[in-house]
This record gives C-alpha cells, structure tokens and sequence, in this order.
C-alpha cells in the first residue's frame, strides 16, 4: 500500500496545516530569495541570536538579512494572525509551534522545510528528536514522502541521513552540498561535548570538528519534542543545539515545557472540536466485590534508614470500611495485623531482596512460599482472570468493528500496552520461544471469538490460526530475543534500533486486508514515534494501579484512517478509537483531563485574566485589532464582581445559567466583539451538571422524651465515657437474623463493563454513557474460606454462640462460600446497625448488668 498525502495548500481539510507552514515561512518576509549555491562571508556576526556567515568559513550556508525590529514585527503579525498574544522582545531564535497528536506535525515541519528552500533559498537543516524511536519515525517520513514532494516541487533534489559518529562525512558532504540537505540526528548523539565525536577533530571532515562545519551553515534547526530534548534543569540538549549556531531553532510538539516565541498553536481542544482525530471512546471495565481472598501486589522495594522493606498494596480494613491500598511491610510482618481482615490469616512477608534488576520478595502463604518480582500479584481477580476480560473485550470490539469496515475497505488494527515482555513471551532452557500468559490467553480468546454467530464468515482460513493474527513489538537482542525496552546504554539502543527498523518497515504492511496480522503486544516499543492511521483498539494491560501517560498512550491511534487506496476517510461515525480501560470511565476521565492540563497548560472550566486579549475585532476601516490585555482584565473583573467566577477565576453556576437563558450582557461589548466573548465564555463553561433533588433523603429526627432529639440525644450520651457491660435477649437476635435475611445479596467478583464517549472541551474531558453491560464473573481459584465467627466478632464484640445463633438462623452461609469478605462486612455492619437500633429504644432489647455478669461485649459512649 501507498499512503497519500493531500496538499495543505489546496485542501480544505488540511487548511491548518497550512496556516501551520505559513506561520513559520511568514517570520522571515523580506528576506532576500537566494537559491543554494552561494557563500558569503562578508555579513557581520547577528546580534540577535540569528546567526550569519562569518569571514572564512567553507561550505554553502544561510545567512539572515533581516533586522531585528523586522523580525519581531512579522512575528507579532503572525501571532494576531493566528490568534496568540503577542510577545515581547525577541530574546531568542527559538519559534514555537503547538501541534497536537495525530494532527501531521512531522509532515507539517519537514513540508516547512521545502517552503523556507523555496521562499527563501535555505538549504540546510538538522532535525533532532529525543530518542531512536522518533528518529526511525522521521527517516519513515521522509521515506514514505519522498514522491509527494519531488511532485509538489518539481523534483526537486534533495538528501537525508541520519546521523552517525562512525559515518561523519556525511557531516562533510552537508557542509558542502549545493542541494537541500536534512540531516535527523538523535540528542544523545551530541549533547556529551567531552565524548561525542561531533566535537572532536576527524580526517573524514577534512581534520576539522564536525561541530565547527555545522556552525558555519547556520542551519535551521527543528526540534522533534523539544521538551524531552532540552535535558531538563541540567539542560545538555539544549547546550548542544545552541552549540550549532543555528540560524533558528523551530520547535515542534503537542506539549510544550518552554512556549518560546509561540507562532501557531492547534491544541487537544481544538483538534477534537474540529474533528482533526478521531474521536474517543471508553469501555471501562470497573472490578467489584474483590475482596473474597488475599491480595498482595508487590509495587516495590524502598530504604527506610539502614532497613530494606516492601511497598505493598493490600486491602485494609478501614473506618470508612474496606480499601485497597498502599503500605510498607517488613520481613516477618503478618498481613492479618496489617489489614485487620481474616482473610489474610497464614500470610506472612519472608525476605525482601534488593538488587539491580533482581528485586524480590518472598510471601508465606498457608499453601506454601512464593516469591514475587514488583508488578506481580498474588490472589484476587486481578492475576489473570481480569487481563483476559480485558483481551476478550477487546478481541469483539475489533471484530465487530471489522465487520463495519470491510465493506469500505479499511483494515482495523488493534493494540495491547503490557507490563512486561514476559508476560507475551518466554524463552525455554535452550534459548526457544514459548508463549507468555497473555499470548496463551489471546488465542484462547480469538478462536473463541470467532465461533460465535455473529463474527460467522468474517474470518478466513488465513486469520482462523491465531498465531498469525497477533505479533509483538519489543527490544530485540543480537540473538533476536525480545527484551523490554530501554535506551540507557548503546547495547540497549541497538536493540531497540533493531525493532523499530522492523516497526517502521511494516507499518504500511499493516494496513493491507491480505495481510493477516491484526492485534500488537508492546511493551514501551510503541510510546512514540509510531502511530498507525488503523489503530481502532487500544488495551491496556500494564500495570493498572500505577499512574500511567494516557494521553500519550491514546495518541498511538488518533491519526485518521485511511482506505486500501491509502487515502483517509473523514467520517466521524467511523474515526472512533476504543480505550478498553481497567478503571472507571469517570478515573479515567479526570487523570486524562489532569494530564491535558498539566501537559499543555489548558485550565478546564478556568477564565484566565487574559482570556479575551486574543479575540480579533474589525474595526470601521477594515483594520483588525485584538481586545489586548487592558480589555479582556476589564471584562474579567465585571466576571468576578458579577459572581459569574471566583477568585481564580473558576466558572460558576450562575454564569452557565445566564448562558443558558441568553441574560449575558458584556459591559461595552456589543454586536461582533460581544458574540465572541460570549462564544469563549460558552466553550469555557460547558454543560451545567445539577444534582437530583429527588435522590436525597431527609433525614428523619425521631423526638425522645422531654421534647429532646436524636441529634441532642446522641450528643449528650457521646460526651459521656462510661463503659457498659451489655447483655442481649434472644428478640434481638432474631431481629439480628431478620435484618441479615432482608439484606443485599453477596456477589462474586466480577467486571462491570461500561462504554462512554469523551467530549474533550475547554469545559473539560466529559463522559457520557453509550452502554452499561451486566455484569461479568471473573474467574477464580479456590480459595480456603477466613474464619467467620472470629472475624464477625471483631467487628461486632459478640460472642461466638451469639453470631452462630444469627448466622445458621439467616440461612446466608452460601453467599459466605461465593464471597466470604463481602459476607463478613455484610454481617458486621447488620449486627452493628441493629445494636445500635436496640440502644436507642428499636427492635429488641438490651439490658446492663454488672460487670461480672455474662456479656457480648462492651459498648463505649453508649
């Protein structure tokens, strides 16, 4: 298959791309159009940071005749162009553009690259990216376009390369050569100036250092993420690329750290507004009644002092009742003390080992030792039976999608994120591949799949063999084993070169209805640098309890997709991407609108003071002017002296209700200027989410004796601290055994499935629900059941014959088996309430005795 790519410049479809190109190009109007071939060095150093050929220097470079005062106006003119504030003085070369994920940004810069050529005669440019992965992502790029741009500017002649420290000629012959020259370059290539080879002298350069040949050009420098590039506080990349004397650095991301001299900005609002990527939806897949056996995650091992212990997450019995949660262990720990719950009775933390790579904890359980790596649980659903749910939902989202997409020629692909390669494949003694958990249970799941009715017919014999239909994308070593992947030493950058060579060769493969492969397994392999238009699927299978980059992992599949002509297709009913998520939608909802705000600055549901200074107003004459600062202040503090926004400027009720009754009038604003704040304060202030009057309860007040109230009377006996002995009658017991007959029923663990589709707004990421599917029991192992009557007696202070009375007399012993957890804190809180019922006057009674008479327990306060 070829990709196709339609031109920003005549498509109305792509017209911000454009606007994107043209933001860029447009800073350098007026600079005199020189075609490649010339050198002169007869133009004094730059004295804004722009650099110019200096006396001497060989090769065939740029120099900049603009002045300082002109560069900065076309600046500011582009910025009102495109409706950004206008910055100050210009401090630096750097130009910022803002693009969000899957919108084109990569084919945006390198088309920018041919326009500066054509405009101007610029020839030389270095595009640096963070890591291999981007690095392989961009020479695809250039591969796959390389057609597309001979055509559009009539073949024209051009060379890329990628850096490499043992090839530096090629440094030589980009100093020379009269013809477009990109070279793509890794940072951690060049930002070690002691050790790199870039800065060091070198017969394949003539006995010059390379560095010094690529100061001599002046390149224009783009910068591919630039916030993982820059290096941080120590800021080496940065170093490096100022080291190049550029003649600018243009920056390129959808999440900017330093914004720069930002020239145009399309952020996550507005691509999902102007339906630039696909939409999101969410099968959230919501665990409940999980608390029937001992669970035990290993996250990690942490110094405390000169000790080694174990961050663990348990469930702990809290006031507020049962909650999953993170605690540190030591050797020799019992877990039934740590959590206050039965059903870790016989478990035991053994030795905690520490080491690089070798991290592990030894867990006594009653059915013998085990030992966990971090990531790995013990009991609970959570083992296996939840990541097979996950991969058989999302196993049938892909093929009832498929079903909607052959007829219009569209391949579906589908992606799992994991943990660990381990997990998808293993390696025997002998250094033989043999399949992981999760491989084991995918084609367990898809042959199943596809028996069913309703997916008849939709595969043919050369998809029915699963093996064919799922592959992984991993680290490989030199022995061609899969390693999870990582990029800290040149080993393992070989490795992970090795992969994405083979990523990046099948990505249009992949696309192709003849080719059977469907489903990928990636462990970190896919983060970035890869996106492909089919991707419909995404699962999420690594580990669900830590914080994990949702946006990033998302934007593997936002790109449109395309047909088997290679040609996208915009239509909205079928550019939907699926998230099959293990947590609640609303989770997944907020982490995701919390990422979009701390990545691109966005404040949801937030009127900034300068919120207004960007609208563009026409004046009489034709000329446009934005409000500017002055006016959008004034019009935010009417806002807030109107309640309309609070202090910081957070949306209230009152303003979505003058929005929703048309009763907003801006103070001084009227006809044009008027109709775009209010359009800003509409987009700002979303849907207005009121609570259900109906779903309260009044809470009764029941009058005691004396005219005095529960609320006084619970007061007055709380203040006192006498401790009673109390003995309970046999009609207490039965309202005992009454109440826990009435009570909910015990349910086994399972998955409730909830689908919802994500408006991503400047109100917010906002959930609205497509389906609510029942619920599904997970499967589990047996597990040996907690002692009942000891736990019910710590919760409730009875005796043993007491809650035997009550529980044989309920006839519930059957929901303890299905879920002894759940059925122990639905008899304890039953008990409870019906004591407390019976101290207060209610059913049954209760009757204090001396303290050396017979007991269930001791009440304090009551």
């Amino acid at each position: 298959m070829k990709l196709h790519f339609d031109d920003p410049f005549t498509s109305a479809h792509l017209a911000y791309q454009k606007d994107a190109i043209d933001a860029v190009c447009d800073l350098f109007r007026g600079q005199e159009s020189r075609r490649p071939g010339w050198a002169d060095g007869q133009e004094p150093a730059a004295a804004n940071g722009l650099g110019r050929m200096s006396p001497g220097n060989p090769g065939v470079g740029h120099r900049l005749h603009l002045t300082d005062d002109e560069l900065r106006r076309n600046m500011h003119q582009i910025q009102v162009r495109n409706g950004l504030l206008p910055s100050g003085e210009l401090a630096s070369g750097d130009f910022t553009v803002e693009m969000e994920t899957g919108t084109g940004k990569t084919y945006v810069y390198l088309r920018t690259l041919f326009e500066l050529y054509q405009r101007y005669g610029f020839s030389k440019f270095i595009i640096v990216t963070p890591s291999i992965a981007v690095t392989e992502g961009v020479l695809k790029t250039l591969h796959v376009t390389e057609e597309h741009f001979r055509h559009l500017y009539g073949g024209i002649r051009y060379e890329y390369f990628k850096y490499d420290s043992a090839r530096l000629g090629d440094v030589r012959r980009f100093a020379d050569s009269a013809r477009i020259q990109i070279m793509v370059v890794t940072v951690a290539a060049i930002n070690k100036q002691d050790v790199n080879n870039l800065y060091k002298e070198c017969e394949q350069t003539g006995g010059e250092r390379p560095i010094d040949l690529i100061r001599a050009m002046h390149p224009v420098v783009v910068v591919d993420e630039p916030q993982s590039v820059d290096g941080g506080l120590r800021g080496c990349g940065k170093a490096a690329l100022e080291a190049m004397e550029p003649l600018c650095t243009l920056r390129y991301s959808a999440t900017h750290l330093h914004q720069h001299h930002m020239v145009y900005r399309l952020d996550a609002v507005d691509a999902y507004a102007r339906n630039l990527v696909k939409q999101v939806e969410v099968a959230a897949a919501t665990v409940e009644s999980v608390h029937e056996r001992a669970y035990i995650r290993f996250v990690a091992v942490e110094y405390r002092g000169a000790a080694v212990v174990a961050r663990v997450e348990l469930d702990v019995q809290h006031r507020a009742g049962l909650r999953r949660c993170q605690v540190v262990v030591r050797d020799g720990d019992s877990l039934d003390r740590v959590t206050g719950l039965t059903v870790y009775r016989g478990f035991r933390i053994g030795e905690i080992r520490t080491g690089s790579g070798n991290e592990w904890m030894e867990l006594q359980a009653p059915e013998g030792r085990r030992w966990l790596r971090p990531g790995q649980v013990c009991g609970d659903a959570e083992g296996s039976s939840l990541p097979r749910a996950l991969i058989r939902r999302t196993i049938h989202e892909h093929l009832a999608k498929q079903q909607r997409m052959l007829p219009l020629g569209i391949k579906v692909l589908s992606l799992f994120f994991i943990d660990a390669v381990a997990r998808y494949r293993q390696y025997d003694g002998s250094g033989q591949p043999v399949k992981g958990e999760y491989a084991r249970i995918f084609e367990e799941e898809y042959l199943e799949a596809i028996r069913r009715p309703e997916f008849a017919g939709l595969c043919p014999d050369r998809c029915a063999d699963p093996a064919g239909v799922h592959a992984g994308y991993f680290s490989i070593d030199r022995q061609g084993r899969w390693q999870n992947t990582a990029e800290n030493t040149r080993s393992n950058r070989e490795n992970a070169e090795r992969a994405y060579r083979l990523i990046m060769r099948e990505k249009e493969a992949l696309l192709a209805l003849d080719t059977p492969l469907q489903f990928i397994f990636s462990h970190s392999a896919l983060r970035e640098g890869w996106d492909n238009p089919n991707v419909f699927q995404i699962c999420i299978l690594r580990d669900i309890h830590s914080a994990h980059q949702r946006r990033q992992t998302i934007g593997r599949g936002l790109r449109l997709c395309v047909n088997q002509q290679g040609r996208r297709v915009r239509d909205n009913a079928v550019n939907v991407l699926t998230v099959v998520a293990n947590e609640s939608y609303e989770q997944y909802a907020e982490n995701l609108q919390k990422e979009i705000e701390a990545d691109t600055g966005i404040r949801f549901g937030v009127v900034a003071y300068d919120q207004f200074a960007a609208i563009r107003v026409t004046h009489s004459g034709g000329e446009v002017r934005q409000l500017g600062r002055a006016r959008s202040g004034a019009i935010w503090t009417w806002l807030r002296q109107a309640d309309y926004v609070d202090g910081t400027g957070k949306v209230q009720p009152e303003l979505r209700r003058a929005l929703a009754a048309g009763a907003l009038e801006v103070p001084g604003a009227n006809g044009e200027e008027h109709a775009l704040i209010i359009g800003v304060l509409r987009r700002l202030s979303g849907r207005l989410d009121l609570g259900d009057a109906d779903a309260r309860t009044a809470r009764q007040r029941r009058t005691l004796p004396g005219g005095a109230t529960d609320e006084n009377s619970n007061r007055q006996r709380q203040s006192s601290k006498a401790v009673y002995p109390v003995r309970l009658d046999s009609a207490l017991i039965e309202s005992c055994i009454r109440a826990l007959r009435a009570a909910p029923a015990v349910v086994r663990s399972h998955v409730r499935w909830r689908k919802v589709g994500l408006a991503i707004g400047q109100q917010g990421v906002q959930a609205t629900e497509r389906e609510h599917g029942t619920a599904v029991e997970l499967e589990a192992e047996t597990a040996g059941l907690p002692d009942l009557l000891t736990g019910l007696q710590e919760r409730t202070e009875l005796t043993r014959r007491s809650l035997h009375r009550i529980i044989t007399g309920s006839g519930r012993l059957d929901d303890f088996r299905a879920n002894p957890q759940a059925f122990i804190e639905l008899a304890g809180s039953t008990i409870n309430r019906c004591k407390g019922q019976a101290m207060t006057g209610g059913a049954g009674r209760c009757r204090t005795t001396p303290a050396s008479g017979i007991t269930d327990g001791l009440l304090e306060g009551t």
